[in-house]
């Protein structure tokens, strides 16, 4: 009870001193925060799109504009193109570097439209008092678990290549278009979080594979507990049918899957990846499917996206590449644009928002809502 009560205090205490950074701004009234709010929706193409409700609610609180930059756009230039705006909702692209939060004026909140933020430099935003928030991964996780199903079943049953033939007038060549079944394969899942545990029940209980998982930041009883047998990463290459990336991206898993990994892997795996593109080295899984060791390949995201119709992933008729779409369900995107909507609202009204990604900002003095 004692532990319960410090934790409560000190939760307490987190508020209060938020709310007393509030007023050291002069902010007054709800009223003056709204009329100095600026709000910029940056590169989201998806955001109050199908659920206007979510921009009627951010007029409410100030300015709302819509940018689209270029994804590779250096930091400076982003600065000085935000120029006035407080609170940006971000999407994958651009990237938030040091540069950007060098040269950038007054920032109060950077909100994710997304569960991933490895295009936002956490350190230089807590040095600047920039709050970064990110929706709850549980929003994503039925989306993206069923699309990274679909992609595995589309690549093994080959539906886009017969698909296609049958677009050409090419029904007769159907039986040139022989699939694998998911029963009894054996999976290995790359990071068995919030999404992959998803994608490990639903292969384990709808189709009867056997399920094998590395992820190094979980216990093995915990890895057990949700169906999968905890194993090292190379026991996992030398060992699966199939392999599915739901890892996050840091800079120690940068090009994780590389020629070494590509060689201990099984001579016709199935590589499916919905996480980040660039946990794949592209030479090295384009040297493996000239050679066979790739069967085929479902990819939702891919390094240096977007990309164009000359990639040379696209001249492999067993590779499926969708524009990172997983999340792109009525039910996710509503979910996500209101998490991100509540914490603009509730950073206007001065309270302290939900999913902040870097918590140390919150000590610093240089915090400035």
């Amino acid at each position: 009870m004692q532990v319960i009560l410090k934790r409560i205090n000190k939760k307490n205490k987190i508020s209060n001193d938020f709310t007393l950074r509030v007023s050291r701004y002069k902010i007054a009234t709800v009223e003056d925060r709204r009329k100095n709010l600026n709000i910029a929706i940056v590169n989201s193409s998806s955001f109050g799109k199908y659920f206007p409700e979510h921009i009627d609610r951010l007029r409410k609180l100030g300015k709302v504009k819509r940018f689209e930059f270029p994804p590779d756009i250096d930091g400076k230039c982003l600065a000085e193109k935000l120029k006035g705006f407080s609170v940006l909702i971000a999407s994958v692209k651009p990237v938030y570097n040091r540069d950007f939060f060098f040269h950038k004026d007054e920032t109060l909140l950077i909100a994710r439209h997304g569960i991933g933020y490895d295009n936002i430099d956490l350190e230089s935003a807590t040095e600047k008092g920039v709050i970064v928030t990110k929706v709850p991964g549980e929003v994503e996780r039925e989306a993206v678990a069923e699309m990274t199903v679909s992609l595995l079943i589309t690549v093994m049953r080959r539906i886009g290549e017969a698909s296609a033939a049958v677009r050409r007038g090419k029904w007769k060549d159907r039986a040139k278009f022989i699939g694998w079944e998911l029963k009894g394969k054996n999976v290995g899942i790359i990071g068995f979080g919030n999404i992959g545990s998803r994608v490990g029940e639903i292969l384990r209980q709808g189709f009867s594979a056997r399920i094998l998982a590395y992820d190094p930041f979980l216990p093995e009883e915990e890895i057990r507990g949700k169906g999968a047998e905890p194993v090292s990463l190379e026991e996992l290459l030398k060992n699966s049918d199939i392999i599915s990336l739901n890892a996050s991206l840091s800079r120690e898993n940068y090009h994780m899957l590389s020629h070494k990994e590509f060689s201990l892997m099984k001579q016709g795996v199935i590589l499916v990846n919905t996480a980040r593109g660039e946990l794949i080295d592209e030479e090295a899984l384009l040297l493996a499917l000239e050679n066979g060791k790739v069967a085929g390949v479902g990819l939702d995201v891919v390094e240096g996206e977007p990309i164009g119709p000359k990639h040379p992933l696209l001249k492999f008729p067993n590779v499926v590449i969708t524009p990172h779409i997983a999340a792109y369900t009525f039910e996710c995107l509503r979910a996500m644009g209101e998490k991100v909507v509540c914490v603009v609202e509730k950073v206007a009204k001065g309270e302290l928002p939900d999913e902040i990604i870097n918590k140390e900002v919150l000590n610093r003095g240089k915090w400035r809502i």
